[in-house]
């Protein structure tokens, strides 16, 4: 009986526990973005990547708030617009710029992203000997005193007269006291250029070059990080692809906030 009663009280005391120490409850902008990330307009298939890519814990770390003039570069396929762009529309503003070919379409398809500005710039992703990578001139996004850029593992796509490029149109759209998120597949440090490392990015170098745009460095993250990834291949493979390491920096344009 005497066993029991002790076997009872030690799983009191893990519930206990587990309550007291359990997940903290959201803030409220963690509220306003889960209910982006659970919207309807999402697929299943978005949805399955939530897990892997912790999209409500990555944009709290890039300090989203719902009154925020964002710019997001090279959104793709609209896969964090979807989350982004709801939870800015009724007190702040969202554009999307550089490689929206694809956008077009699906913000028609939705009234909730009615509100998504497509930010036309001139200026062509020019290829080079790498089929996936590109040059850019210099260019201008045409906005001022945004209060965040994000872009999510783009840089590696570029050359590094582009990525100076991107990162000094990123630092002349935000107002003194902005944002830069930044995420992208990491590459060993100082590891020279092969066709298995090419869609990764050496966060080292990523640090010293948007540092060289005029940004400060504020913090960094483990979120993605990916201890089974060991950093050998490209990122597409089998082995990789869905559980590469990345890394996730958050920089700030010098000035009042």
């Amino acid at each position: 009986m005497s066993r029991f009663i002790t076997a009872l009280f030690l799983i009191a005391c893990v519930s206990s526990a587990h309550a007291q120490f359990g997940p903290p409850p959201l803030s409220p902008i963690g509220k306003t973005i889960q209910a982006a990330i659970d919207s309807d307009i999402r697929t299943a298939a978005e949805k399955e990547r939530d897990a892997n890519r912790k999209p409500r814990e990555t944009l709290e770390f890039f300090r989203l708030r719902a009154d925020m003039r964002v710019v997001e570069m090279v959104p793709g396929g609209g896969w964090y617009t979807k989350i982004v762009a709801p939870v800015v529309a009724d007190e702040g503003e969202y554009y999307v710029t550089l490689g929206t070919r694809r956008m077009n379409e699906m913000l028609e398809q939705h009234d909730e992203l009615a509100k998504v500005k497509v930010l036309p710039l001139d200026v062509r992703f020019m290829p080079t000997d790498i089929v996936g990578q590109f040059d850019l001139g210099e260019f201008s996004l045409g906005i001022e005193d945004v209060d965040l850029v994000l872009t999510f593992r783009n840089l590696h796509n570029f050359l590094p007269a582009a990525r100076a490029h991107i990162n000094q149109a990123a630092f002349a759209a935000l107002r003194p006291g902005g944002f830069y998120g930044v995420v992208d597949h990491t590459r060993r440090h100082n590891e020279p250029a092969t066709l298995e490392n090419w869609r990764r990015m050496d966060p080292v170098l990523a640090i010293r070059e948007i540092q060289a745009a005029g940004f400060e460095l504020v913090d960094s993250t483990d979120l993605h990080y990916r201890p089974d990834d060991e950093l050998r291949y490209e990122v597409g493979r089998k082995t990789v692809t869905g559980n590469s390491d990345r890394f996730t920096l958050l920089f700030r344009k010098p000035g009042a906030d």
